[in-house]
């Protein structure tokens, strides 16, 4: 805030108002951020639980039918276990009537629940080639597994096929579900087997690179001898049959605890584990494999050399016992494992048998090694953030309907009632009593009005109606109370009496101008506020009924043709008066405009006058005399032309105020809702209506718009675009009726899309600044939009 300067040159304190000003400023930097990193985070939380679910960043393409000729025979014609030792690609079978039997695609909350408690019914161990995104939403069966003496391995995050991927990509894939298998079971794997893969012919020419790389960071791919076809839900007998091998060969089975429903996988697993077993069959995992044949090599050795020194080798290239360490980060599982080469993961762990390390595993799961450090801790991390997002979006999802419910509530509730209200209002029999025309008293609160203050008076000076003007200068620095006497001369206006106070606010002018009203009857309006010739006559005529203790008039936007006053011009018809004419009706009006309201003079002394409590003293006072037992009713005939904000920092100050204003002023009458009589009925019907339809509703409003923005990037462009216009073709029904109504050209609605593209956010994060300002208890003052003075009399409005 700079210091303001006198005219002599020297610099004078700035006012309490300045000063308040200035600190308000000061805090309201921090909580614009805060509602921007709201926003922020439930777009963060949109887009995890889609690259969760594939929808961000999934790629569906699966390579078929690629050539395999620079791929090596041994490895075509090799055993389902692909190493790369030493750099040389290896390929291992599996061991005569031993079966390694493995699941893909899980874990499924479902399925591998019961898949699970069959292996341990029968004693039997698997191997479970895991889907990273999966393992990050359901963990604990993931710990279980692990707990249980299963062996798991990498089956990318996604379930992406890794041939049309950038190393980038598979890095990430491989890296990411790392992270999800430390954070879920405190584990990292080196067993790999990549999606849409089978057997070890199908290896491609763009597949076969992407085995390389891996094998080279100490993964050992896996394929398959025997797939069950259990996917293609053939039948339970067909699935048993079609995963036993052919005589006695041992074999890598497929079968899947995951990716669709498996029910006929889980008659089929007893049966066949059962069928296994009595044909001589064992069951072991993919490292009781590789330990096997390791065992079987040491034999051969001993026999033919009788070496210790080559058995010791042996034993240390098998990864099954000796030590294994790795440290640091990456997609690489390190350690001396399976392969025999060392890594870098963030990891350490060996074999078991004679050998001794940081970690003793089981030789079934030799493959794993403990996370720690960062990578321990990055899992834990994303096992967190993702149970946000599981949590998150099922609320946000179910918010968004209760939203949209409320939104074409509203509207439908709006068109019906606003119908049924005009047709009443403007029937040629209806009347409030009989006519008023004793005098009133206007009052015309002006703080800096310089540019507007003068057409104010102007417009004043043409009124049909009886009037006093009473103009309250609210410590003024711009010279508005000697610009208002000589209008008021100029004009030959003998009714204007200009009263001067020290600057205290809105509310304390208001009340100062009532208590030097005349008249029992008085009209405030704003400094920049013009009025027709019958706007004070129509206005005042519904106090002709005893019960009506104030009336909101019909606020028009003067300076429309831009495209923010095109904006907010909307946003008047449609959204403000619509909403009086249905809060009318419903005997709950909220709010009568601060630019063209009127009052008896004794309600308004009878509620207190204009409290100082809220930033919406409008507001304040309608709730009051709604309490008091008065009636509040729309006059839509009596209308009054202001001057809008032209900035968006002028409307968004503008809109703060108010929506922050209101929140107060609700919460200050908050004892209506337990209230009896005419308090608890305001209490009961308008304050709830209030609540929803101008705090929560907007509040929410934004999910509408960020689920619509996902769905048209991620999920269905057509179906999200053709949601959007449906939505925005309501809502322009909704306008045109109420233009109809106001008696408004059509042409200000073309406008109207772009408005739901830039003006409707605008106001959402006004209102969640609104809502972050009330919840940490921030104040504000009275706060000046700067004036043009563009908006004349009505007759120079252009429609």
């Amino acid at each position: 805030m700079t210091t303001p300067t006198s005219s002599r040159g020297r610099r004078r304190a700035p006012s309490r108002i300045e000063r308040a000003a200035g600190r308000a400023a000061a805090l309201q930097k921090p909580r614009v951020i805060l509602a921007l990193l709201l926003l922020l985070a439930l777009t963060c939380v949109m887009l995890l639980d889609g690259y969760l679910r594939a929808e961000v960043g999934g790629d569906q393409r699966v390579r078929s039918g690629a050539s395999s000729s620079k791929v090596p025979d041994k490895v075509l014609d090799g055993g389902p276990i692909l190493t790369f030792r030493g750099g040389r690609a290896t390929a291992v079978s599996v061991p005569s009537k031993t079966i390694a039997l493995t699941f893909d695609d899980g874990p499924n909350p479902t399925y591998t629940p019961q898949v699970l408690k069959i292996l341990k019914q029968y004693d039997v161990p698997a191997t479970f080639f895991l889907v990273g995104s999966m393992v990050s939403r359901y963990p604990n069966i993931v710990k279980t597994m692990v707990q249980q003496g299963n062996e798991v391995g990498v089956h990318t995050f996604t379930h992406v096929d890794l041939s049309y991927q950038s190393d980038a990509r598979i890095n990430r894939e491989m890296q990411q579900t790392q992270l999800a298998l430390a954070g879920a079971a405190g584990i990292t794997t080196t067993l790999f087997r990549a999606p849409y893969s089978s057997e070890t012919d199908a290896i491609d020419n763009y597949s076969w690179p992407v085995y390389k790389k891996l094998g080279d960071e100490g993964y050992t791919s896996v394929f398959v001898d025997t797939d069950s076809d259990d996917w293609k839900k053939p039948g339970v007998s067909k699935i048993v049959k079609w995963a036993t091998p052919s005589g006695t060969k041992g074999a890598a089975v497929l079968f899947h605890d995951a990716g669709g429903e498996r029910s006929q996988t889980i008659k089929a697993l007893p049966q066949y584990i059962k069928k296994m077993k009595a044909k001589g069959y064992t069951f072991t995992t993919v490292s009781g494999v590789i330990e096997k044949r390791n065992a079987a090599e040491r034999q051969a050795a001993a026999a033919s050399t009788g070496s210790d020194s080559q058995t010791s080798t042996t034993l240390t290239e098998a990864g099954v016992t000796g030590t294994a360490a790795g440290t640091g980060t990456g997609s690489q599982p390190g350690g001396t494992g399976l392969n025999g080469e060392g890594g870098s993961a963030p990891s350490s762990g060996t074999g078991t048998g004679t050998g001794t390390g940081a970690t003793t595993v089981s030789r079934l799961q030799a493959a794993h090694r403990t996370a720690t450090g960062m990578t321990l801790y990055e899992g834990k991390a994303l096992i967190v953030a993702v149970a946000i997002a599981e949590w998150g979006l099922p609320v946000l999802s179910g918010l968004l309907f209760v939203v949209g419910v409320a939104v074409m509530g509203r509207f439908g509730m709006m068109l019906l009632v606003a119908r049924r209200h005009y047709r009443q209002r403007n029937k040629r029999r209806f009347s409030w009593g009989p006519t008023v025309t004793r005098p009133v008293s206007v009052i015309v609160p002006a703080y800096n009005e310089k540019e507007c203050i003068a057409n104010t008076l102007e417009s004043l000076a043409r009124s049909t109606h009886p009037i006093e003007i009473i103009v309250v200068d609210d410590g003024s620095t711009d010279g508005t109370s000697e610009i208002a006497r000589t209008a008021a001369d100029k004009l030959g206006m003998t009714n204007v009496r200009v009263v001067r106070q020290e600057n205290a606010g809105k509310p304390a002018a208001l009340n100062n101008g009532v208590r030097n009203a005349s008249y029992d009857i008085v009209v405030m309006m704003d400094g920049d506020t013009v009025f027709e010739p019958e706007t004070v006559r129509h206005l005042v005529q519904p106090f002709a009924d005893p019960e009506v203790g104030a009336v909101a008039g019909n606020a028009k936007v003067g300076n429309r043709n831009t495209i923010i006053g095109a904006w907010q011009h909307i946003e008047y018809v449609m959204g403000f008066n619509l909403d009086r004419r249905m809060y009318d009706l419903l005997r709950c009006m909220p709010t009568i405009p601060g630019a063209i309201g009127a009052f008896r003079r004794d309600a308004v002394l009878q509620v207190g006058g204009m409290s100082e409590d809220t930033l919406a003293e409008d507001t304040d006072i309608t709730i009051a005399m709604h309490r008091a037992g008065w009636r509040v009713v729309y006059q839509e005939h009596a209308k009054a032309w202001t001057e809008a904000p032209g900035s968006f920092k002028q409307l968004w100050s503008q809109r703060y105020r108010w929506s922050y204003g209101t929140m107060q002023a609700l919460w200050k009458h908050r004892k209506s809702l337990t209230d009896k009589g005419a308090s608890g009925r305001f209490g009961r019907v308008g304050m709830p209506l209030v609540v929803l339809f101008q705090i929560v509703t907007p509040v929410f409003a934004p999910l509408i718009d960020v689920f619509t923005v996902y769905s048209m990037i991620f999920v269905d462009f057509g179906a999200a675009l053709l949601a959007w216009l449906a939505v925005l073709g309501i809502q322009l029904a909704c306008a045109a009726y109420a233009f109809r109504l106001d008696k408004e050209k059509y042409r200000y609605l073309a406008m109207m899309p772009l408005q739901q593209l830039a003006y409707r956010q605008m106001m959402y994060l006004v209102l969640i600044h609104s809502c972050i300002t009330a919840l940490t208890g921030g104040r504000l003052r009275w706060q000046k939009l700067k004036r043009t003075g563009e908006v004349g009399t009505p007759a120079g409005v252009s429609g």
